[in-house]
Order: structure tokens, then C-alpha cells, then sequence
């Protein structure tokens, strides 16, 4: 799997994508994560270049119709897209999926992951920021908005970050072990380990009796009981 985001901020996600089950993922060229940042498509007015040599390439301007802050330009995410679909169409068979997070948009599930692992190669992550992008990018894309829950954030970062994470973890070599998937196995909110009594300031905090019989089908029906309630 493919993961090309497309994010004014791809050092934000330099320190998740190290560590741990996602970090070695991306070693062992089990998934493969890229970045295309829309202000290296910026041109004409809104592509500066000062005296000191610095260059300045703004990518939002003011909405139509009124209202607080900014919104990111089309053509620059169109066209960071564009440089991103040149590099898929190279490959035979890929088949790409392009996601523009919105709070409005489809709440994502492991379902939807599942599918989205088993159907695509690629994966495309608009990310927006300030009051968002373009509304006619989603439409000329045909993207698909995506939400993670019903509240809004900062930026399309950490969506994009929760869908890496979570399509990743559906890939075959990704996880140790098939088991290691919750969603494969019976499993609930509550886990223990050593010791078995736990004291803390005085008080004594036991580990279920169930989880200590040694009695499979007790321990599955235990942990039923906890997801389901």
C-alpha cells in the first residue's frame, strides 16, 4: 500500500511514522508513505520571490461570500495531485483512492479500512488547514470526504495519520501475528497483566478470578461481556 499525502505540514508527521508497528512497517517496505507539499506548485501572483532571494508561495486567499479565515487555493492541490497520479499510473494494476477529510463527511471504520486495503493500492490524503480547501478540488477528484468523528481539528494531519495507522494495520506482515488484530480475535476494553495484586496507596487491586481460571471459555465469554458492554 501507497500513502501519498498531500499537507502544507509533512514534518508533522515525522516523529509518528518512526516508531513502533508504523515505523517498521515503512522499513520492511511493507507500506510506503510520501509527502507533496501544494506550495511547490504555486505560481504566478501568488509566487514571490524578494530581493534576499527568499521566495514566498501563498496558497490560500479569501473566501467568497464573507467569513473568517482563509481557504486554500485549488490549483495548487490539484496539481500536487496531479504530480502524485504521473508517478501511479507508472505502475500496472494500481488502483487509487482519494480521501478529503471533512466533519461532514463518511465516519471511517475498520470496516472501511479492511476494504480500502484489500481494494486499493494507493491512497491519496487531502490534507486542509485554515477554514479548508477549495470545495471544487473534492469535486473535480471525485474524492471521498472522510471523517474521523464529529468534531473538527486543526488541519487534516492527524486523520490522515489515524487512516495510515489503521489501513496499515490490515496489510498482510504488518502485525506479527493474524491474532494480534483486535477486531480478528474476542477482546475487550479491560486488560491485566503482573502482578496479580496490584497495591497502590493502601489498597489492594486484584486481576479478575475469571482471567486466572485457565478456562478459555470463560475468559472469551468474560471478555464478550466487557465489548459489548
Amino acid at each position: 500500500m501507497h500513502f501519498h499525502v498531500i499537507t502544507l505540514f509533512p514534518e508533522a508527521f515525522d516523529s509518528y511514522l518512526k516508531e513502533s508497528i508504523i515505523g517498521r512497517a515503512i522499513k520492511e517496505k511493507r507500506i510506503k508513505v510520501a509527502f507533496v507539499n501544494p506550495r511547490m506548485y504555486v505560481a504566478g501572483k501568488y509566487k514571490r520571490v524578494w530581493p534576499d532571494g527568499n521566495v514566498s508561495r501563498i496558497v490560500d486567499d479569501r473566501p467568497y461570500g464573507g467569513g473568517p479565515g482563509m481557504i486554500i487555493r485549488a490549483e495548487p492541490v490539484l496539481k500536487a495531485v496531479e504530480a502524485v497520479m504521473k508517478k501511479i499510473v507508472k505502475r500496472k494494476n494500481a488502483k487509487t483512492k482519494i480521501v478529503n477529510f471533512s466533519p461532514s463527511g463518511r465516519k471511517f471504520t475498520t470496516s472501511y479500512a479492511k476494504t480500502s486495503a484489500k481494494k486499493y493500492t494507493d491512497m491519496i490524503f487531502l490534507c486542509g488547514r485554515y477554514e479548508g480547501i477549495d470545495a471544487r478540488v473534492a469535486r473535480i477528484l471525485k474524492a471521498e470526504d472522510i471523517s474521523i468523528g464529529d468534531y473538527v481539528l486543526t488541519g487534516g494531519e492527524l486523520p490522515a495519520m489515524v487512516l495510515t495507522d489503521c489501513i496499515a494495520r490490515q496489510i498482510d506482515g504488518v502485525l506479527g501475528k493474524f491474532d494480534s488484530l483486535e477486531e480478528e480475535r474476542v477482546s475487550s476494553s479491560e486488560f491485566y497483566t503482573r502482578p496479580e495484586v496490584l497495591e497502590y496507596k493502601g489498597k489492594k487491586y486484584k486481576v479478575p478470578p475469571v482471567l486466572l481460571s485457565g478456562d478459555p471459555k470463560k475468559i472469551d465469554q468474560w471478555k464478550q461481556k466487557g465489548k459489548e458492554s
